[in-house]
């Protein structure tokens, strides 16, 4: 195993790009460097309070350094002394690649000339490989005799892409075989960039952009904000495609800012495809800034130039496909989901609504909810700031849900039952979201999900009978006023809370007479 040392410090220009957090920036160079089979031996990073743009003799700092759990701060104090320790560890350094203990070496916003010379020094007399970035600063490294396989400045750059560069110029000149690490595992363990196309995550991170949408919705129903109010909702409605892109292109490409770059310059110019050109541009802006980077890397582009080449021309061959070839296509798409439901509720509103409320329980337990229906719902509400799907979802779950909770609050079979309950009712209520509380009382009792079933069935046929359209994951003050009929909406909610809740606590008093109170 090639094992390598980081010197450096949080840099001027740097400290703006990831520097102020030695934590995350180390830690990203000691991720990739396990992806490519690289060990990082020795770190002597010096972490200031401030931009060393603009030092003073109270400027604070920190000595990071290699600890068996990872990088960590051995030394805090003002800056003078804790740069006097790191040219201590820098000495230790030099004369671990004198010994060949040290392959290669990564200077990060080095100090070539003062605290890291001792270091460059020995790695330009031993001849080992040296990548950094820093332009000042690698310059003054070339100028020390350094071998230097890879050099940028920061500009553009975040702890990511500069440790896939890093690592991606040892690969090369070692001939290791490398795949950039995302979060803790590398694709290669985790599956290909493929693996991280997951349409329910994409859906589920979106969710706050299309619930503002819902709240502007609501607001604007207020007479007098009606005029104010309704270029806000057009606005928003607009925007959604970027925000799914945005997501989608941070998730799959893994880059986090790039990625959010390029999602954002995709999802612009995927609007007129609806959301679901949205997330098709964000994907493929991910897939293609992750491809970008990685080639860029391998030309030995500049960590500053391969990001840029990255988000930007990863975000905008993305965008223009959309724009030119599959808008149209995701467009209909989109039509025809919510063509979908429209015909079902013109065939027959109730019994539609009420076969939507007998399906959803199976449905969030077999986790097809929010892969299958949450998807749907967000398609509806593209178009009109609520879903039919999402009454059924408030009143079906949600309420139901507050409901069953309500009834062991009520009347508990067992006094712990109540201490259980209450936390859920409470979140139902105050959130709109956390039907799982009801699973504990469903699952230890037939008949109690059998009153989920049917109460979700109900709420879903008052739902269909008003024509009643809303929304979740709101608190239930806050629904009905989302709602095309908030009377409507709200009279669905009720029903399915009270329903659930009387039939909830019949049952549970049946059962204490069945079952002694000592069990």
């Amino acid at each position: 195993m090639k094992r390598i040392a980081v010197v450096g410090s949080s840099g001027g220009h740097l400290y703006v790009l990831g520097g102020r957090d030695p934590k995350s920036l180390l830690e990203e160079i000691t991720r990739q460097a396990e992806g490519a089979g690289i060990e990082v031996a020795s770190i002597a990073f010096v972490a200031a309070s401030s931009s060393l743009d603009h030092v003073t003799d109270e400027t604070g700092g920190a000595l990071w350094v290699q600890s068996e759990g990872g990088p960590k701060p051995r030394l805090e104090g003002k800056l003078k002394g804790v740069n006097e320790s790191a040219r201590e560890d820098n000495q230790a350094i030099a004369d671990a690649i004198r010994k060949g203990e040290i392959d290669g070496v990564i200077l990060v916003s080095a100090d070539p000339k003062g605290v890291n010379k001792p270091v460059i020094e020995a790695a330009a007399e031993k001849g080992i490989p040296v990548a950094g970035t820093g332009g000042t600063s690698m310059a003054d490294a070339r100028a020390l005799g350094a071998r230097v396989i890879a050099a940028s400045g920061t500009t553009g750059s975040t702890n990511r892409t500069r440790a896939v560069g890093y690592i991606s110029a040892f690969a090369g000149e070692w001939k290791l075989k490398y795949t950039p690490v995302i979060g803790k595992v590398t694709e290669a363990v985790s599956g290909s960039i493929w693996s991280r196309i997951n349409l329910r995550s994409i859906m589920m991170s979106s969710l706050p952009g299309f619930i503002a949408m819902a709240l502007i919705l609501a607001v604007g129903k207020i007479p007098f904000l009606t005029g104010s109010v309704g270029p806000l909702f057009d606005t928003l409605i607009a925007a959604l495609p970027v925000i799914v892109a945005v997501v989608a292109a941070k998730q799959v490409s893994g880059l986090e800012e790039v990625g959010i770059v390029a999602g954002a310059v995709a999802g612009v110019l995927s609007v007129e495809g609806g959301i679901l050109g949205g997330i098709a541009g964000g994907i493929l802006a991910g897939i293609l800034a992750n491809y970008l980077l990685r080639w860029s890397f391998r030309m030995r582009f500049p960590a500053t130039t391969a990001s840029l080449v990255a988000g930007a021309i990863g975000g905008l061959v993305s965008g223009l496909i959309i724009f030119f070839v599959l808008a149209p296509i995701t467009l209909w798409l989109g039509n025809a989901f919510r063509g979908i439901i429209e015909a079902a509720l013109g065939f027959n509103a109730i019994l539609a609504g009420a076969v939507a409320g007998l399906l959803i329980w199976p449905a969030i337990i077999g986790g097809v909810y929010h892969a299958a229906i949450l998807p749907i719902i967000l398609l509806e509400m593209e178009t009109q700031g609520n879903s039919f799907l999402g009454a059924v979802d408030m009143t079906g779950l949600v309420m139901v849900s507050a409901g069953i909770t309500l009834a062991n609050i009520i009347a508990p079979r067992a006094k712990s039952d109540a201490s259980v309950a209450a936390p859920g009712f409470l979140v139902n209520i105050g959130f709109g979201t956390f039907v799982e509380a009801a699973y504990p009382f469903m699952f230890a009792d037939k008949r109690i999900f059998a009153t989920a079933l049917f109460s979700a069935t109900v709420a879903g046929a008052f739902c269909g009978f008003f024509n009643a359209r809303g929304s979740g994951y709101v608190p239930s003050l806050v629904a009905p006023g989302l709602s095309n009929n908030p009377i409507g909406f709200l009279a669905s909610m009720l029903v399915a809370m009270v329903v659930s809740c009387l039939l909830t606590i019949f049952f549970n008093k049946t059962a204490k007479k069945q079952v002694p109170e000592a069990a």
